[in-house]
């Protein structure tokens, strides 16, 4: 993207959510003419005088090369909500930051993901449950999501590493601050088996309002969020109802009513939350019994010369169906039964009105003798 160094510098400006970035895209076609722009050009786009003095004020001191050379330095890839590489389940938000920034990877992988919350202060029941669930959930093949926090949080990612998997860890501040600070090398140990993720750039400290936030984002990149063990006021409530705004599946771990710590999720359970008492409660509520299979499928190469015409014209820019029918002057029928099985096997993505992405980078040769 030509102008990323524009998204990156408007990010570093407080209150420009996606909808003030997606005002000045419609105004002014890219971020490099809105960077420029003056304070009239920036009102007539749709924006309100305190925004407008807030960029006029900022933005001087803001150098934009300097900004990725920086992020560079520190090993931290900006993704912006245009971008294909940015996670699909979090463009569905209502709320969708409008740059992520990276560090470690984000895979195919993680398409199946799971959000682990709950209590700072979890008891031995608390980190037994999300110990056994935790390890249940990498075992097929899913990828935990939690938020480093002490408590659940950090046993979630643990747990997840020791068991062979993949992790993601949202931060509510920058990546250049590990919060809290004794999970310093858990945080390295997730760069090296998944990510580190914000939506807040370098220099962000950690503020107590940033953490809410925070939250919709580890929901809106899950298939569900599940609440292994945490009290009424517990931020994982906000989490689990953050979830429910995003259509996501709510999972809570019932506890005893005398314990304060199950208050919460006790509670998650009485107003509708699936009760989970074992991985399969999980699993049979979002149908992941065949995720093996599905990442099996992944490494296939195009099985026959149908496939292999088709993905000569999808490219990481969305493609229509019609378009591939007319490039390849194969009847609709077939690139449509084609391109269902190729996005099954990993090959491609659907992103909508039935425009088609490489879902990951393909050989394109197929495989001989294969029928």
């Amino acid at each position: 993207m030509s102008d990323l160094k524009y998204w990156v510098g408007f990010n570093r400006i407080p209150g420009l959510g996606r909808a003030r970035f997606s005002s000045m895209e419609t105004y002014f076609g890219d971020l490099e003419r809105a960077w420029k722009a003056g304070a009239g050009e920036l009102k007539t786009a749709g924006l309100d005088s305190k925004t407008v003095e807030t960029i006029v004020e900022l933005r001087p001191r803001i150098a934009p090369e300097v900004e990725l050379e920086r992020l560079e330095r520190f090993g931290v890839k900006p993704l912006t909500c245009k971008d294909t590489a940015f996670p699909a389940r979090l463009k569905e938000i209502y709320d969708v930051p409008p740059v992520l920034y990276i560090k470690g990877s984000i895979t195919a992988e993680d398409e199946w993901s799971i959000a682990v919350v709950g209590t700072r202060r979890a008891t031995i029941y608390g980190r037994e449950v999300t110990e056994r669930l935790t390890a249940d959930l990498v075992h097929n093949r899913i990828t935990i999501i939690s938020g480093l926090a002490r408590g659940i949080d950090s046993i979630a990612h643990r747990t997840a590493l020791d068991s062979g998997g993949r992790t993601i860890a949202v931060f509510g501040c920058g990546l250049d601050t590990i919060y809290p600070p004794e999970n310093a090398k858990l945080a390295q140990e997730i760069t090296e088996h998944g990510a580190l993720v914000t939506e807040y750039p370098l220099g962000t400290r950690p503020k107590a309002e940033n953490f809410p936030r925070r939250n919709r984002i580890m929901s809106g990149m899950s298939l569900g969020v599940l609440v292994a063990e945490a009290g009424e006021g517990s931020g994982a409530i906000i989490t689990a109802n953050q979830a429910l705004e995003q259509n996501r599946e709510v999972f809570a771990v019932p506890g005893s009513i005398l314990s304060p710590n199950s208050r919460g999720t006790n509670r998650l359970i009485r107003d509708g939350a699936k009760l989970v008492s074992d991985v399969e409660d999980i699993l049979e509520e979002l149908n992941l019994s065949m995720i093996p299979r599905q990442l099996e499928m992944r490494e296939l190469v195009p099985q026959n010369e149908t496939e292999a015409l088709i993905l000569k014209y999808i490219s990481l820019e969305p493609t229509h169906i019609d378009e591939v029918c007319r490039s390849s002057s194969l009847p609709i029928a077939t690139v449509s039964s084609t391109l269902a099985m190729m996005e099954l096997k990993g090959l491609v993505r659907q992103t909508g009105g039935m425009n088609y992405i490489l879902a990951r980078e393909s050989r394109t040769g197929y495989r001989s003798g294969v029928n």
